[in-house]
């Protein structure tokens, strides 16, 4: 009986012992699950290869905001009428001609990089009677205020601008707020009154005015192809807005983000600025075609877009022309054949008399 019992004592303890082992291993599967998420490493895909993302605290905003708009030491810099609260950085608040911004007072080194922006756009003014829109800046420059969404005109570098109000008259195409990208090397300058329209390198129709969800926004620069997404839905998915290759952007300029109100107005709130390094394997021969340092910023196909938009305009007003001289031509057409044949049925009755 001593036997036995102490035989069922050991098989209980082998048993104790089992599942013990199974939750340490799951608790540390778990923990290394949470390490992860907290040190901001995953895994990407680009389409073509899998890649690395690093957050870079050091080039990142986000809650709880230490030491923004008030200590020397903070990586993040104030500018105009931006104010820290405890939940945002309110960039204008919804009132009349505001304009404020915060840079980052740290470049970027990074050759690939992502950035992923929490932001919040509300007010007061209905449908059509708010604005005018805050703008995300990778740019040379930095704290300098301006006419472009609250930052200066003549930029160098990239702007990412979600406007929220139209200035073009008869505006039909776009379905607004309309976010769009645009490169400048120095010398181009922003079209306000026509919502940018010249200089857009692509763009989307993107609600985001007074939601109760987070909205998003995803913008990623590698292997010289800016890619820019959104999360206005709710439903924690990327949505595409525009991908174009060729976007040329030199290494050490800044991150940045800015709004501006005139008559109207809208309050234009970052929650975070998320900067990721991403780390690409790439073959020698991508490393030649991409190993001439960039200086200046350029789009290889900028030449093809304006283009393909002005053939796209080109078209319209030849269709336009078509259809006005076929019924033109249609109508002649016509007359021409009433008036032979009422000279034909004249000479007709004259031939019986």
């Amino acid at each position: 009986m001593m036997a036995a019992a102490s035989y069922k004592s050991s098989q209980i303890m082998n048993f104790l012992s089992c599942i013990f082992f199974r939750r340490t291993m799951a608790l540390k599967t778990y923990s290394t699950f949470v390490f992860l998420i907290a040190t901001g490493i995953s895994i990407a895909d680009d389409g073509h290869h899998e890649m690395e993302e690093f957050l870079k605290r050091e080039l990142s905003l986000s809650k709880p905001y230490q030491g923004v708009g008030s200590s020397s030491s903070s990586h993040w810099e104030l500018m105009g009428d931006a104010m820290v609260t405890t939940e945002q950085i309110r960039l204008t608040s919804d009132m009349q001609s505001k304009q404020g911004a915060v840079w980052s007072r740290i470049p970027c080194h990074l050759r690939d990089w992502e950035l992923q922006v929490h932001f919040k756009i509300h007010g007061q003014g209905k449908k059509n009677l708010n604005g005018d829109g805050l703008a995300i800046w990778y740019t040379k420059e930095r704290m300098q205020k301006g006419p472009v969404f609250g930052n200066q005109d003549l930029f160098t570098g990239l702007g990412l601008f979600v406007d929220t109000y139209p200035n073009e008259e008869k505006q039909l195409e776009r379905i607004f707020p309309y976010v769009l990208a645009m490169v400048g090397n120095g010398s181009i300058s922003y079209d306000h009154e026509r919502d940018g329209r010249p200089t857009e390198l692509g763009g989307c129709s993107a609600m985001v005015r007074n939601l109760k969800h987070d909205t998003f926004l995803f913008i990623r620069y590698v292997r010289r192809r800016l890619t820019v997404m959104m999360d206005t839905d709710g439903q924690h998915e990327w949505r595409d807005c525009l991908d174009i290759p060729g976007v040329r952007l030199p290494q050490g300029y800044y991150f940045g983000a800015s709004a501006i109100t005139g008559d109207l107005s809208d309050n234009h709130d970052v929650i975070s600025l998320k900067v990721y390094q991403l780390t690409v394997l790439r073959s020698e021969a991508e490393e030649d075609e991409e190993g001439d340092e960039i200086t200046i910023p350029s789009v290889d196909n900028m030449d093809l877009l304006r283009m393909g938009e002005n053939e796209e305009g080109w078209s319209s007003i030849a269709i336009f022309f078509t259809l006005l001289f076929s019924m033109l031509g249609f109508f002649l057409l016509i007359v021409v054949g009433l008036i032979v044949y009422s000279h034909w049925n004249e000479n007709r009755r004259k031939r019986f008399y």
